[in-house]
């Protein structure tokens, strides 16, 4: 099934009523109107008032909110209102309450605060999910489910301990067999009966917290564990759901690179992905860019929600900064460059109490129409009018798959060596903006892609590898392709035990390299590195004053092995320490392709020297990779045309040359190839190719 249709791209937001007396509603559609939003998300937050006590259910209010968006012409992502108890259930039934990490049963509060191994809270729950599908599924507002909220944490608790064993059973089979994937000779830690095994706790294998583990084979099985036990409440909704609504779409909101659950294995459940864009502060704009591919990689390629964005400011962070004229605008039409089909804020009016009544609204306290904010909204709300049904159901055309592995952020951040300062989303985001700022299209997919359609596969620290994946990025090279990957990859096996072969264990054929050390430094370390004949690449370079081939000098940190070179030749070295001299970066060829090794932690320089090279070599440089503000991307229509999106990050004017003939969709100006233009400052323009 694939995300929900309509005559344009679906604009609007969480919303919810049921926090103002009726009389407010009257000016929020009106506002609505003015503003041109068309979807609502309702009911995220209304299990305490759609079910009030145990055997009550009062649908009064829902029904109001939902008939009166009908009537006013809009439709409703319809929420099951799951992600948090109601009272009245944990006080009647304190075993659907959370144990955290440090072995503490929490009473009522927050969010997110259901056992996910509870019986209790999946049977009433699914109850829920499929009296709100009885009764609504037929309504003429109703686009799209929307099952709990932003699902994420983790339960330490009995049923949970028992929920794990049953999990265990199912993944290993026997005893003999786990015992051997969490290598439990060691420490005096094997196990003759299941009910021995405890989830690992700041009570069990953990100190100083989640990411320090004795047993990464553990741990590494518990995050699995909590990924399909979430996601079993999920499908317990959706199932309830389907017996009342067949044909409407599911989805659950995720939140872009959340490192507790891996994405990939909810990924054929949904109907179509959706997720909440609330980058880290002062993030470079490839930084969303990454999340919004990673979302639209999850269901091969095909569009997504963005369900929540802030129209201003957030507020649950120390510091909140506003968002500048202009970046709610640039916000919006990124995603839909990326392959967004809707484009959704919280909030759509601001809450007056609790932790969200500074959270960034549409409509703030006073009910305004004349702030900046919503003449933002407004605006954007009559471009994507312009834009019409354009982009609905495009794809990306990407010769560029950069590989997103859970499994492997997960066993390397819980790695005791030989660094616990390398973070795996500041790697993988490394290599991702060097090929999105060369202008590459990309597409960010997981493990178990099939990769024959591209040219380039980036698989920067691919920790682990599993099953055929191997074999997989050895036909990529053997046809033409290039694959590029970096320290700390091919170390592990999918029970994180070090292979019993030389690093990069099975990659290593592949990279024409040998590993047998490698050295880990403070993050104020920094070793030189000089990358040959990455200045142009003429195959007669000229040599550099000093007689060496020209040459890009750059700077690696964190992690430095010491590569012994097995057929491939040198592309950098070191110039410090007992390993100056050594391989820093290689190249091997493979078949009618090239498998690149990086072997330390380049600077921003050094990937994007390293990276270009690649793309270089498929003719992937796109034609404005000397200016990294502007962003380019292209999504092709289900009618073969090609649509070219230009965004300018700056708070400057761009002045380009058209690299494609066409029409603006949101001026209808015509650009023609070869011809000057301008982007305004944090502008856009969207060429419907001719």
């Amino acid at each position: 099934m694939t995300p929900p249709r309509a005559g344009k791209i679906p604009y609007g937001g969480d919303y919810n009523p049921e926090q103002w007396p009726e009389t407010v509603w009257d000016d929020d559609h009106r506002l609505f109107t003015q503003a041109r939003v068309d979807t609502l998300t309702v009911g995220v937050f209304s299990w305490s008032l759609t079910q009030p006590a145990e055997d009550v259910h009062d649908f009064t209010v829902l029904d109001r909110i939902v008939d009166r968006a009908a009537a006013e012409g809009r439709r409703v992502c319809l929420a099951t209102g799951t992600a948090a108890l109601p009272p009245w259930l944990a006080r009647a039934h304190p075993e659907v309450n959370r144990t955290d990490f440090e072995g503490r049963r929490h009473r009522y509060g927050q969010r997110h605060n259901f056992c996910p191994s509870s019986p209790v809270y999946k049977a009433a729950a699914a109850a829920l999910a499929g009296r709100l599908a009885e009764r609504y599924a037929d309504h003429p507002a109703l686009l799209a489910w929307h099952i709990g909220n932003e699902y994420g944490g983790a339960c330490y608790c009995d049923l949970c301990a028992v929920a794990f064993r049953g999990w265990l059973r199912e993944r290993h089979g026997g005893l003999d067999a786990l015992n051997d994937a969490w290598w439990t000779t060691f420490w005096s830690h094997r196990y003759t009966d299941w009910d021995e095994i405890e989830p690992p706790s700041a009570l069990t294998e953990h100190w100083r917290g989640p990411d320090h583990t004795a047993f990464q084979g553990i741990t590494l099985d518990f995050l699995r564990f909590t990924t399909d036990a979430l996601l079993g409440c999920f499908l317990a909704e959706k199932e309830a759901i389907r017996a009342h609504c067949p044909d409407t779409p599911v989805t659950t909101n995720f939140m872009g690179m959340y490192r507790p659950l891996d994405y990939h294995r909810w990924a054929p459940h949904l109907d179509f992905a959706s997720w909440d864009n609330y980058p880290p502060l002062d993030a470079p704009p490839t930084w969303p860019a990454l999340a919004h591919d990673l979302m639209r990689g999850l269901k091969d390629g095909a569009p997504f929600w963005l369900m929540e964005q802030t129209p201003s400011t957030t507020a649950s962070r120390d510091v909140n900064p506003l968002k500048r004229p202009g970046e709610l605008r640039l916000a919006g039409w990124q995603a839909v460059a990326h392959g967004a089909d809707a484009v959704l804020y919280f909030q759509m009016r601001a809450s007056r109490g609790a932790c969200e009544k500074y959270h960034g609204a549409v409509i703030g306290h006073g009910g305004r129409a004349d702030t900046r904010v919503f003449r933002e909204v407004s605006a954007l709300g009559m471009e994507l009018e312009l834009l019409g049904d354009a982009a609905l159901g495009a794809r990306t055309p990407a010769r560029v798959a950069l590989l997103f592995d859970w499994d492997s952020w997960w066993a390397l951040e819980i790695s005791d060596g030989p660094t616990r300062l390398l973070r795996y989303q500041e790697q993988v985001h490394a290599y991702y903006r060097a090929a999105r700022e060369a202008g590459a299209d990309v597409d960010v997919v997981p493990v178990t892609a099939d990769l024959s359609a591209y040219d380039v596969v980036l698989a920067p620290v691919l920790h682990m590898v599993k099953g055929d994946l191997a074999t997989r990025l050895e036909a990529v090279a053997a046809r033409g392709g290039t694959v590029l990957a970096t320290f700390l990859s091919g170390r592990v096996d999918e029970h994180d035990r070090a292979f019993l072969s030389d690093v990069p264990g099975p990659l290593a054929p592949l990279m024409g390299i040998r590993v047998d050390e490698w050295d880990a430094r403070p993050a104020d370390t920094a070793h030189p590195v000089v990358l040959h004949g990455t200045k142009n690449e003429a195959p007669d370079e000229a040599p550099d004053e000093d007689g060496t081939p020209d040459a890009v000098r750059t700077d690696a940190r964190l992690v430095f092995e010491i590569v012994l070179p097995r057929g491939a030749e040198p592309v950098g070295t070191y110039t410090a320490d007992f390993y100056a001299g050594t391989p820093a970066v290689t190249r091997h060829a493979f078949g009618a392709g090239e498998g690149w090794y990086v072997a330390t932690a380049l600077d921003r320089t050094g990937v994007d020297s390293v990276v270009r090279r690649v793309l270089a070599r498929h003719d992937l440089i796109g034609p404005y990779a000397d200016r990294p503000d502007v962003e380019t991307a292209t999504r092709v229509a289900p009618d073969g045309t090609r649509l070219h999106f230009l965004l300018n990050h700056a708070p400057e004017p761009a002045r380009l040359t058209a690299h494609v003939t066409g029409i603006d969709l949101l001026t209808g100006r015509r650009v023609e190839r070869g011809a000057p233009l301008v982007l305004d400052p944090r502008g856009v323009v969207v060429v419907r190719a001719q």
